[in-house]
């Protein structure tokens, strides 16, 4: 399944990141509580996938979710890290996650 928003196409939401892509990209971790989104980090990863299952933040994602956590990707494989970075803040700054504040 996908969706579009901020103006690329993502992949997920899944509940498993091994669901995602070992591909570079950029990730948004989502809570959903009931029938309520809300979106808890956003990151960019040459491997969207590793990035994910060993990600440093769990526990933020933890603390602030009371309901499922998912996970959602838009590819970029021919982008370098830059532009990953550019959509990256783009999005962080259209949502103001409460993990991974820089």
């Amino acid at each position: 399944m996908s969706f579009d928003r901020w103006g690329y196409t993502f992949d997920g939401a899944h509940t498993d990141p091994s669901l995602l892509e070992a591909r570079a990209g950029v990730y948004v971790v989502w809570c959903k509580n009931g029938d309520d989104w809300h979106i808890l980090d956003v990151g960019e990863a040459g491997d969207v996938q590793n990035r994910l299952l060993t990600h440093d933040r769990e526990d933020c994602w933890r603390r602030n979710c009371e309901g499922v956590i998912y996970f959602s990707a838009t590819y970029t494989p021919n982008m370098p890290r830059s532009g990953r970075m550019r959509i990256e803040a783009t999005v962080r700054a259209a949502i103001g996650a409460p993990c991974g504040t820089r």
